[in-house]
């Protein structure tokens, strides 16, 4: 079973477990199976990255990319960058190695609660899959319970674990909304994203202050217009302090 390496290990073990859990492995090893893991990564969307790729491959693939765009890839400044970008990505795309089943682990209670759960201004980064540059911002997310509600902390774990990803805005708020119908089953989810895409800032029309929205409303919150109004009123309200 192939090894992750450890600084990713940490960010997987941090988005899976609670503070003062033991993780349940301790050995680098993936918490399942290669094939399950390439499995639930199909039904996510998501392109799945084997913990097992030679990093040499990697790090002469940014070799060639430093020599095309007319650097040295020797000189002082470049000699550990194919490294660091290996190591960059690895991190920056680690939610592809962590376990929902873990992340969720045992946190759903049966509450007798039937109202609107709202978590909001979540910060996240994430990598734009058509440049791999970053994108950032806040996402929202509320739920309806049906009898069942999530801990707290999980919410904004589950962020991670896809923001951790190369997305999209738009496929990250519906896999944020499907993730919690599918474990909650809840009368209804509504996810908010705002994000500044360094893609439109950088490059392309190369207009600072751009940020754009994306919204996923399922059950509740897409069938009741007021249901819907509530969460955006809630997103609205500024936080205690602010």
């Amino acid at each position: 079973m192939p090894s992750l390496p450890p600084h990713v290990k940490q960010i997987v073990d941090e988005i899976e477990t609670e503070i003062g859990e033991l993780p349940a492995d301790t050995d680098g090893r993936l918490s399942r199976p290669d094939a399950e893991a390439l499995a639930a990564a199909a039904i996510e969307g998501a392109t799945p990255h084997p913990a097992g790729v030679a990093a040499d491959r990697v790090e002469e693939a940014v070799r060639q990319i430093l020599v095309e765009i007319g650097e040295d890839p020797d000189r002082q400044g470049l000699i550990g960058t194919p490294e660091r970008v290996h190591r960059m990505y690895t991190e920056l795309t680690a939610g592809y190695q962590v376990d929902p089943e873990r992340l969720v682990n045992d946190a759903i209670f049966e509450v007798d609660y039937s109202e609107m759960v709202v978590v909001k201004d979540i910060p996240f980064y994430s990598l734009c899959e058509h440049h791999l540059l970053p994108f950032f911002g806040a996402a929202g997310v509320a739920y309806i319970p049906r009898g069942r509600v999530l801990g707290l902390s999980k919410i904004p774990r589950i962020v991670e674990m896809f923001g951790r990803r190369l997305q999209v805005q738009e496929r990250l708020t519906q896999q944020i909304a499907d993730f919690l119908m599918e474990r909650l089953d809840p009368k209804g989810v509504g996810v908010v994203i705002e994000a500044t895409h360094l893609c439109a800032v950088m490059r392309g029309v190369r207009k600072p202050g751009t940020v754009m929205t994306t919204s996923a409303v399922l059950g509740l919150f897409r069938a009741n217009d007021k249901t819907r109004a509530e969460f955006f009123a809630h997103l609205e309200r500024k936080a205690p302090g602010a």
